[in-house]
């Protein structure tokens, strides 16, 4: 898979702009604020439909658009190769709503469709709350490695949220009865039903995805950050499924409809991370956090080249400013093969071997 061109219109804080990149690194630099980040969100936002720094799309148009007629959203257009066959992603971004996707020309209906059209791997520096930060993050992080993976895995994501968001408002219904009316009773047996099938696929998905990382989030850590900082541990941490989840919903029913919550399943489990056998979160140092956090980045990266057979695009986000130099000059030696886009508000680091350098100006692109 190999991302040529890219054409944005409208696009943060670019008007118009066409970006060509090479088969290796491309480095982009640029002062902070001239739109290096820019660049790489529309990339990503081709491959997933959504901005990796987690904003509305109305965020992503550009502020004055459409004042020339062309109405008021952007555009975002990349063409490469994957499998050998030409690609074409183009994706117009409206204020609300879905704007138009296309894949080859083909209308694609659902954002399922489109994974696995164009991969990505960001790192970007707020990947250090993958460390610090609670469950979420983490378990998002999870999710979105199965999405790359095979776009049945994202539609059982979205199933998850929507039958945990329906029973959520069920049980607040309830309003803290234990004795329910029964035809509240026969609904909530119906979403616990459906709790469990879609539950025990999300939690056995992801349990595989951990058993894969363990050892490649290992191997990674031990490249970044070096010896004498312990052996770094992932586990997936669901107790639910020791006994199944129909048995734990069972279980929690009564401390569910006291508090109209859904509180067992995998929109609650968590991924542990280690170093040397300690939580990471709160007993590593802020360096070892950054290495880890690193190394679920590049973990994630070789898991989908081994299971997919192809690499997906690196993009890498002024992480370098975040880094003191040991650890700079050991991700830099350890970045997998393939196309990599860089940015950089200073030098271009020492070992990144660029193959293309652009420069950034005020939503310039200056070669």
């Amino acid at each position: 898979m190999r991302l040529d061109h890219l054409w944005v219109v409208d696009f943060r804080n670019y008007q118009a702009a066409e970006l060509a990149l090479v088969a290796g690194l491309t480095v982009i630099v640029g002062l902070n604020g001239a739109g290096k980040t820019n660049l790489l969100e529309a990339i990503a936002y081709l491959a997933t439909l959504s901005s990796f720094r987690g904003v509305p799309n109305d965020a992503l148009i550009r502020a004055g658009a459409g004042a020339g007629g062309g109405g008021a959203g952007a555009v975002v257009r990349g063409e490469g190769v994957r499998a050998g066959r030409a690609l074409l992603v183009e994706v117009e971004i409206r204020p609300t709503g879905r704007g138009r996707v296309t894949v080859n020309r083909q209308p694609v209906r659902r954002t399922a469709d489109l994974n696995g059209a164009l991969r990505v791997s960001v790192f970007s520096p707020d990947d250090l709350e993958l460390v610090k930060a609670g469950p979420t993050g983490r378990r998002r992080y999870l999710d979105e490695v199965l999405a790359s993976l095979h776009p049945r895995n994202d539609a059982a994501r979205r199933d998850l949220e929507r039958v945990v968001r329906q029973r959520n408002a069920l049980l607040a219904q309830a309003g803290g009865r234990l004795n329910l009316p029964e035809d509240l009773a026969t609904t909530l047996e119906v979403f616990d039903a459906r709790l469990v099938q879609i539950g025990e696929a999300v939690g056995a998905a992801r349990a595989d995805l951990v058993a894969r990382l363990e050892p490649a989030v290992a191997k990674a850590y031990a490249q970044v950050a070096g010896g004498g900082s312990g052996v770094a541990g992932v586990s997936y941490d669901a107790p639910w499924r020791e006994k199944g989840l129909a048995a734990a919903l069972k279980t929690a029913r009564r401390d569910e409809l006291r508090r109209g919550v859904t509180l067992v399943g995998p929109h609650r489990d968590e991924l542990a991370l280690t170093i040397g056998a300690m939580p990471a979160r709160s007993h590593a140092s802020q360096g070892e956090q950054r290495s880890l956090a690193l190394a679920l980045r590049l973990a994630a990266h070789d898991v989908v080249v081994e299971l997919v057979g192809e690499p997906p695009l690196l993009l890498l986000d002024d992480v370098f400013s975040e880094l003191d130099a040991g650890r700079s000059d050991a991700l830099l030696a350890n970045l997998p093969p393939g196309q990599a886009v860089l940015t950089t508000a200073g030098a271009v680091p020492a070992g990144a071997h660029a193959d293309q350098v652009l420069r950034i100006d005020g939503g310039r692109i200056v070669p």
